[in-house]
């Protein structure tokens, strides 16, 4: 009961968290019960990871409390970490990631989607090491075959005219230079962005992001925020054409009449895996363009055939964007992120001197080619599309046995479980949220966390976590819900 004590004293409040305890301890007797089963011992329904042909290396290292009170010296006071006794990864291989002790865990989130074709994945590895061994750095002022290698596949990815490349470091680096791009080529402005988005933690990006808990009290510039077309939690449900006319009214009253662009994720990441209604982009980006402005997709979660029905997120919604940003599983754990867009658009950088330091060099774009190699050769779209039904299946299978999930939602390996108190009035179930979260964790099963309230679970692990694993999942959470 202690670590349940904790959990809640911590998400609502000493007053609350009494309040909150005294109510479960009359309707349950705990969060998780520790009375054995009558009719068989409670550890032979213990979900059991699938099998996996391999051997941690022996870890020799700083133990745990060692590496979290250095951090704490050391490192800045705005990281947080996850769990109450935070782990110590040490070692990864593919889907599963090793701790400290050796002990193996299910790596459903992927380092927060990033780790798009393994841990450790031995092509990638092997293209990395032996570029290091040639050439680490040059900078583009100079020629290396790596970059324009890199470009040109990448290229070869995009529909329409979306044929220039600029490199980048991460993805709130590729969004501040796609808004800034947008500004200059139209003249104008304004940024619209929806509420709910997350597009970085720059100074400039924090304006695009529109979520309290990330956002400082900084000047954030000529950005608005429109309603989020939520079909869980949005005001008009799947209405698409209503959510536009927000859109709409706001350019008319809103602004000048003329807007620099629209920037969107076809599935929102850090609000909780939310997928926009059908036929969204489509309806606002003819809106944006003739309000003067540029439509840019935030591809930075969603893209390289992640959702599995489409290579990039804004595919699913039928539209072509004018600029396309990028980056997390584009380099599968390497600093490495791109900007995608028309000659026309790229040219205006042009007029002045634009230059990225690390953007492209030889090693992330040796690194990043590979990854593109990797996800063709292991048919990683097909892969997510295929395990990704089966996973939204047993999921929605298991919303109807558990009434505290609320909404199953999501495309390919790219899913949302939300958890709510009370399916009528979808109120977020931050409490038990916590303590399934950690629930999970003693089973072995590491996920994210996502939406304003940090009541919903995240799941996006690397594209080779398959059917097996997604079965070991649900059975887990399955387990942990029936013991709260």
């Amino acid at each position: 009961m202690a670590l349940q004590r904790q959990i809640l004293k911590k998400s609502l409040g000493e007053a609350k968290a009494k309040a909150k305890l005294c109510n479960y301890q009359n309707t349950l007797p705990l969060f998780f019960s520790t009375a054995p089963s009558s009719s068989a011992d409670a550890d032979d329904r213990l979900p059991q990871l699938p099998p996996f042909d391999h051997a941690p290396r022996p870890y020799n290292g700083p133990r745990a409390d060692q590496v979290f009170q250095k951090r704490k010296k050391f490192l800045g006071p705005s990281l947080f970490h996850y769990y109450q006794k935070p782990l110590n990864i040490v070692e990864g291989k593919m889907q599963y990631l090793f701790d400290e002790n050796g002990r193996r865990y299910l790596d459903a989130f992927a380092g927060i989607v990033t780790v798009s074709c393994g841990h450790c994945h031995p092509e990638i590895l092997n293209a990395i090491t032996e570029q290091s061994k040639l050439l680490q750095h040059a900078t583009t002022i100079y020629l290396h075959h790596a970059i324009a290698d890199f470009a040109e596949a990448l290229a070869s990815k995009m529909p329409g005219n979306l044929k220039v490349v600029y490199f980048v470091n991460s993805g709130s680096e590729a969004n501040e230079l796609a808004m800034m791009m947008a500004r200059l080529y139209t003249g104008n402005l304004g940024m619209i962005s929806l509420r709910n988005a997350y597009h970085g933690g720059s100074s400039g990006t924090l304006g695009l992001t529109a979520l309290n808990t990330w956002k400082y009290p900084i000047p954030q510039g000529e950005i608005h925020h429109v309603v989020n077309p939520d079909p869980y939690r949005g005001v008009f449900g799947s209405d698409a054409n209503r959510y536009a006319k927000d859109l709409q009214d706001h350019i008319d009253f809103g602004t000048s009449g003329k807007v620099a662009g629209f920037i969107a994720e076809t599935i929102q990441g850090v609000g909780g895996a939310v997928e926009l209604a059908p036929g969204y982009l489509k309806l606002v980006y003819d809106i944006v363009r003739k309000a003067g402005g540029l439509c840019i997709a935030d591809e930075v979660q969603t893209g390289f055939g992640r959702t599995g029905s489409n290579y990039w997120g804004f595919e699913t919604q039928g539209v072509i964007p004018d600029i396309v940003t990028m980056a997390k599983g584009i380099g599968n754990g390497l600093p490495l992120g791109a900007v995608v867009t028309t000659p026309e658009i790229a040219s205006v950088l042009a007029q002045k001197i634009q230059f990225n330091t690390f953007g492209g060099n030889p090693v992330c774009s040796a690194g990043g080619l590979a990854v593109l190699r990797v996800i063709d050769q292991e048919k990683r779209q097909a892969h997510c599309a295929d395990v990704g039904s089966h996973l939204l299946k047993r999921l929605r299978a298991l919303q109807q046995t558990h009434e505290i999930i609320g909404d199953v939602r999501g495309r390919g390996l790219m899913v949302g479980i939300e958890l709510v108190t009370d399916r009528n009035e979808k109120t977020p179930a931050k409490a038990e949220t916590a303590v399934l979260f950690e629930k999970l964790r003693e089973l072995s099963v590491l996920v994210g966390k996502g939406g304003l309230h940090g009541n919903v679970f995240r799941i996006k692990p690397p594209m080779c976590f398959n059917r097996d694993d997604a079965d070991f999942l649900v059975d887990a959470l399955d387990y942990a819900i029936s013991k709260l």
